[in-house]
């Protein structure tokens, strides 16, 4: 690839991806690194401008896509969904020069808007007033005890549990040998807990004390968020917990036309191979409905010449039908 600067102009990164394997957990991405990197010790850890591409695990499937700015990696905040089944599906990420972008599957909009909302690339805008703090006569308490509330009179004394007024000493109780006898205690019906006054509307109440945000001094708009100075070099980074992804269709360009153009070529020919999966999916569910069947047919197969094998027991005759030989 020869080495090119985006700047003034719209990025498309676009490649088509399968997972022949119906991956359950990982992911198949592409990154565009800048020109000169070294290939032969391409990894993880080289530095690249954009990675791009789907991410799976379990629940999770979302479409990664990161980019670098001023040395740091920035994910997006955005929850981006993917696919995970076995057939190809087709990526596109597309960056413009007003710090907008694009995501598209299979030439369908998944996701768009201004890169500095959708990743945190930049110092938030406000921030909250390093000199100001809550008053410490700030009241935030929405409701008060009643001070007009009064305790019951005998709310004490009532007692949690009561003697079992049920229970009935034993028959063979010996208070010489087994001591008075006591009813067991049991919890009082009529006990009402710790006593605690109403709570009515707190006159006092301010509102919840929101802090006071200032224009943050380090938040300085970059409209070159979206270009790098060198691409170079396109690599694929694959982690896996099974192998089977194959990646294929890859295209770099700065016209939107251009990959349109190569989407619409990619997704027919995806037509012919999805409907070549459902005829071979098809295929395999009519042999194994086949097999099925071939299997309960055996089954009672054997089923009825073991019965025909079992000779037939007759039944032991009755009092009364041995009278009515005799």
């Amino acid at each position: 690839m020869t080495d090119f600067s985006n700047k003034d102009k719209t990025l498309v990164v676009q490649y088509r991806i399968k997972h022949e394997q119906g991956i359950d957990c990982g992911g198949g991405y592409i990154k565009l690194l800048p020109a000169g990197t070294d290939q032969a010790t391409f990894n993880g850890d080289s530095i690249y401008n954009i990675m791009f591409g789907p991410d799976i695990c379990g629940g999770t499937k979302k479409t990664h896509a990161i980019l670098t700015y001023k040395g740091k990696n920035h994910l997006t905040t955005k929850n981006i969904g993917c696919e995970s089944d076995e057939v190809s599906h087709l990526y596109t990420f597309i960056l413009k020069p007003d710090n907008t972008y694009e995501v598209k599957i299979d030439n369908k909009q998944k996701s768009s808007g201004k890169i500095d909302e959708d990743w945190d690339v930049l110092p938030p805008k406000k921030i909250k007033d390093p000199k100001l703090s809550k008053p410490t006569d700030w009241v935030d308490e929405k409701e008060i005890a009643d001070p007009e509330d009064k305790k019951p009179e005998g709310w004490d004394d009532i007692s949690r549990e009561i003697a079992d007024p049920e229970a009935k000493k034993p028959e063979d109780w010996d208070e010489d040998l087994d001591g008075a006898w006591e009813a067991p205690m049991v919890p009082n019906p009529e006990y009402k807990g710790e006593w605690r006054a109403k709570m009515i509307p707190n006159p006092a109440y301010k509102g919840e004390w929101v802090h006071p945000e200032i224009d943050n001094p380090e938040y300085k708009y970059d409209p070159t968020i979206y270009s790098f100075d060198s691409n170079g070099v396109l690599g694929i980074e694959i982690w896996q917990v099974k192998s089977g992804t194959i990646f294929d269709d890859f295209l770099v360009t700065d016209s939107t036309e251009e990959a349109e153009t190569h989407a619409g070529k990619v997704l027919k020919r995806m037509e012919g191979e999805k409907k070549m999966k459902d005829e071979e999916d098809k295929k395999k569910r009519d042999e194994e409905e086949a097999k099925r069947k071939e299997e309960d047919a055996k089954r009672k197969e054997e089923e009825a010449k073991k019965a025909a094998e079992t000779p037939e027991t007759k039944p032991e005759e009755t009092p009364e039908e041995k009278k009515e030989d005799l």
